[in-house]
């Protein structure tokens, strides 16, 4: 460990910690969820995303780094070098939304017991904001020498990554891509490797005479739903109590039925109770579904049983990413049929084509009507593991930490696949047991660790001067 470079990063965090926190706590107070209805020039994604945008960009501002935004879709933040050989490194402002349970409020930061809780502080306000303070340090070694790094670094801010990562593409078509890239937006020490990524929607037939007058839940496709409710035309009279049901009348003739589950991530659905798993097999088992309903219900049932995908003939693995897994992330009624999400997570042994095709027999076979349409797919990439920037990233994290790991592969999508060359690099530790009332991304609650974040500062800063000495 380099005892020098060490001395000047804890003096930046005992100098600087509580405007990281302070910067961190301006992009939560931000409720930048995609809004698309009020979608506007320079704000594609809606105001929150845009104030966000706006937020970091002067926060870069502040710190003397060269800011720009590309028309709502990305903005950016150059610390120059000497060549133009460049290094990005890429996070999201934007966020899921918050949902309901929280016992913080989302919107702002607040530091309890060692922890920073809020929308955002781990996915990913709180992550990208400790990177752009790891060039800051930089760029205040560079004001005091007077000399500029080899290489240009390039903090950029997307405000869409939570849907369709649509500011990417505008930004890839209007500048070339960092010679090499990472995003603080997943898990240490690193990922180089990300599974395919496909989703689309499951229908049921048309329904005619059914009970169920409303249904939903969700808040995202990607994500296992903590909640989900279904009206009902019935009685409360002899309906059966259940672990994680609760009934209440909803008007003459009336029942709402209304499940709670546990949030997760969609790369992590072992983590999560499925809230429209619960709802369904309850609405199945009670009776409160038409024959029509009932044939659907419990063929959803049993998909959202099996996060492995055997009940629809798509259980596969391979040796990078290991076992597919699938999960049912929202519910709704629409035109007199329900509409369930579906996010796969698959490996190189199979493709998305392959998945809609066996998704769509299962349902054909199992539910009169019933068909699967695919929305979106991201195929599998892989970065060579083994390259100089890949070493530089692990050495850093490894000096930093006193640990000795290695890269690995994730089921989670990030910015990183959609460069030529990039990996995923933080910020969470997942074999790091967090208290039970703090929550993980895209779950109510979400907190990060303090000591966490400032841990990696120190391996960002560190990153940034093994990447400076690396032949990218």
């Amino acid at each position: 460990m380099n005892d020098e470079l060490q001395k000047e990063i804890d003096a930046y965090l005992d100098a600087h910690w509580d405007d990281v926190v302070a910067d961190i706590d301006a992009l939560v107070r931000i409720e930048s969820v995609e809004d698309l209805a009020n979608a506007a020039e320079g704000a594609p994604f809606g105001p929150g995303p845009r104030a966000a945008l706006d937020q970091a960009l002067a926060i870069a501002g502040r710190m003397g780094l060269e800011t720009h935004d590309c028309d709502g879709y990305v903005g950016y933040a150059d610390l120059p070098g000497a060549s133009s050989k460049q290094i990005g490194i890429i996070g999201h402002v934007d966020v899921v939304p918050a949902g309901v349970g929280w016992n913080f409020e989302p919107y702002r930061v607040t530091r309890h017991e060692g922890y920073l809780m809020g929308r955002g502080v781990s996915d990913d306000k709180g992550p990208i904001m400790v990177a752009l303070h790891a060039v800051k340090f930089w760029a205040d070694r560079v004001a005091a020498s007077g000399e500029r790094l080899p290489y240009t670094v390039r903090v950029l801010f997307g405000a869409n990554e939570e849907t369709n990562m649509k500011d990417v593409p505008y930004y890839r078509a209007r500048h070339d891509d960092p010679d090499f890239l990472f995003t603080p937006d997943n898990q240490f020490p690193l990922a180089y490797g990300e599974s395919g990524i496909c989703s689309g929607t499951l229908v049921s037939g048309e329904i005619t005479d059914g009970m169920i007058v409303e249904i939903e839940g969700g808040q995202a496709v990607n994500a296992v739903p903590g909640l989900a409710h279904a009206v009902v035309r019935s009685s409360l009279e002899g309906l059966p109590e259940r672990e994680g049901i609760s009934l209440s009348p909803s008007g003459e003739g009336l029942v709402r039925v209304e499940a709670r589950g546990v949030p997760a991530h969609a790369s992590t659905p072992e983590l999560g109770v499925n809230a429209i798993e619960l709802l369904v097999g309850y609405l199945v088992d009670a009776g409160l579904c038409s024959a029509e309903e009932r044939q659907f219900l419990s063929f959803l049932r049993a998909v959202l049983a099996d996060v492995s995908g055997s009940r629809v003939e798509i259980a596969v693995r391979d040796e990078h990413f290991g076992a597919l897994t699938m999960i049912g992330g929202m519910v709704s009624l629409q035109d007199g049929r329900i509409c369930q999400s579906i996010d796969v997570r698959y490996p190189t042994t199979i493709t998305a084509e392959r998945i809609e095709r066996r998704i769509n027999k299962a349902a054909f076979e199992s539910v009169l009507g019933a068909y699967f349409t695919l929305e979106h797919d991201k195929a599998p990439f892989l970065t060579d593991p083994e390259s100089p920037a890949v070493r530089a990233l692990l050495e850093a994290y490894n000096e930093a930490t006193g640990e000795n790991r290695q890269g690995a592969t994730t089921k989670g999508g990030t910015y990183a696949r959609e460069f030529s060359v990039g990996v995923s690099f933080g910020a969470e530790k997942p074999w790091v047991q967090d208290p039970a009332w703090v929550g993980g991304m895209h779950a109510v609650d979400e907190g990060v660790r303090e000591e966490g974040l400032k841990e990696a500062f120190a391996i960002y800063a560190r990153t940034l001067g093994n990447l400076m000495q690396t032949d990218l």
